[in-house]
């Protein structure tokens, strides 16, 4: 009972934490190119569009912050026979991703928040330009934590525990090095729907003509960045399927429910009724599952079945398959969001180069609806990426049974229940704080006196 529960608090922390970390992430580095765009081209516009995004961005980044301090306290609370086994090796990333990136992206949003009308306007925007790459930079070094789960290299086991014995090899991880690209550009195309909805939806409502070109400029902006990042996740995301066939093949067989080794496997894009090979209705693509694993068309795709016998030979007796209607659905959702918002994408790509962007009523209803996309792709992706691992905690090293603290059921069910209470709670708030933001006046920008600095030396007047 207990572990079942610690599984599902790590679970909600986690999941609702990640709905905010690839949107900092995204919107910092748009926020950072509008203002770059503002100071280089000398343009209001820009620059209030920076502001207005901005006031979102630091909506995410402190429910981000909360919601991930909760989360490494997990580590002590439900799961410390784990960290007493991954210590030595899970707190180095962990550690400098507190020590440098945190402190880094702190130090400056702070002087990018009260800096404004105190720094030039090169030096202030470099502050931006520097959270976005603390960002990026906690990203990474989280990422090198979680890739060591997936994929451990560069140590050794003493007395029980994992001690690290080459940190450089856990940094060149080939598991974190496909993870952090997915993981970045799929941030972006989050920042990118989330603005690009906001900004269609914004023109419709806009007070006058400048208003409305601003948020315009944004949409075409965000339309041609959103597109950018989802191919390159998609070639990204490619990249990790090809690791996960050789590095985690139960993965590779859970995500289409592949009970026994096939060469040329097909993938099936929908299935209704049985995973268990007696399904009411398919649709099936010949080959592609063999293609995604090694971009063979007649390459082998090892069987659930299979993995099972080999796995039960290698680490004892015991049940090594995921949770197949998980792995199967979050894996499909996953990369029917990415597919969606390609057409979202390439769609506003296409209205804009024939400048009828706004003109469009279902392309605003679709960019509307495509806030959400990346949110489904992201979640999706992370419950495969973790469900699919099990029954590891650290893959082929430590089982997830093995690693739950020695806590009574009671408590942690006191524990999950005061979670989603108080998440639910800060769900809602965040909900509410970034459509009053979304609804926010767009600030008027006054030109500071001649001689008082260069043009976009303002202040906001409200």
């Amino acid at each position: 009972m207990a572990l079942d529960l610690a599984r599902w608090q790590f679970a909600i922390v986690t999941v609702f934490h990640f709905f905010f970390v690839p949107m900092t992430i995204g919107l910092c580095f748009l926020v950072a190119v509008m203002q770059t765009l503002a100071l280089v081209r000398h343009d209001q516009g820009w620059e209030r569009l920076s502001r207005f995004f901005g006031r979102i961005f630091l909506i995410s980044l402190a429910v981000g912050v909360v919601s991930g301090i909760v989360l490494e306290f997990q580590f002590g609370m439900n799961w410390s026979a784990y960290s007493v086994f991954v210590g030595n090796i899970f707190g180095a990333p962990l550690a400098i991703e507190g020590l440098l990136a945190f402190f880094l992206e702190s130090t400056f949003i702070g002087l990018w928040i009260f800096g404004r009308d105190r720094l030039s306007p090169r030096l202030h925007l470099a502050t931006i330009w520097v959270v976005s790459l603390g960002t990026i930079l906690s990203a990474f070094f989280i990422l090198a934590a979680n890739a060591w789960m997936q994929h451990p290299v560069g140590y050794t086991v003493e007395d029980g525990q994992a001690v690290l014995t080459n940190f450089w090899a856990v940094l060149a991880n080939s598991t974190l090095w496909a993870s952090f690209a997915h993981t970045v550009v799929a941030a972006l195309a989050t920042g990118a729907a989330l603005t690009l909805g906001i900004s269609i939806w914004r023109t419709r409502r806009a007070a006058d003509g400048a208003e409305r070109d601003a948020f315009r400029r944004a949409a075409g902006l965000t339309c041609a960045v959103l597109l950018v990042a989802v191919v390159l996740s998609a070639v990204s995301g490619d990249l990790q399927t090809r690791l996960m066939d050789v590095q985690q093949p139960m993965k590779m067989a859970a995500a289409e429910a592949l009970y026994n080794t096939q060469n040329g496997a097909s993938f099936s894009l929908l299935t209704i009724g049985n995973l268990s090979g007696q399904p009411i209705f398919q649709i099936r693509v010949p080959h592609l599952l063999s293609l995604l694993a090694d971009l063979s068309w007649n390459g082998q795709v090892t069987g659930i079945n299979q993995m099972q016998a080999a796995e039960a030979a290698r680490y004892g007796a015991g049940n090594y398959t995921p949770i197949l209607w998980l792995t199967y659905w979050s894996f499909r959702a996953m990369v029917g969001a990415g597919l969606l918002m390609i057409v979202l994408g390439a769609w506003g790509v296409w209205l804009g180069w024939r400048r009828r962007l706004l003109q469009s009523r279902w392309f605003l209803r679709a960019a509307l609806a495509g806030i959400a996309l990346p949110i489904i792709a992201n979640a999706s992706g992370w419950i495969f990426t973790e469900s699919g691992r099990q029954p590891w905690i650290v893959y082929g090293l430590m089982q997830t049974a093995r690693g739950v603290s020695t806590v009574p059921g009671a408590d942690v069910a006191f524990t999950l229940a005061a979670f989603v209470a108080v998440y639910t709670v800060l769900a809602v708030l965040a909900g509410v704080l970034i459509w009053r933001a979304a609804h926010h006046d767009f600030d008027r920008v006054e030109e500071a006196p001649a001689g008082d600095g260069p043009p976009l030396a303002t202040r906001l007047v409200y």
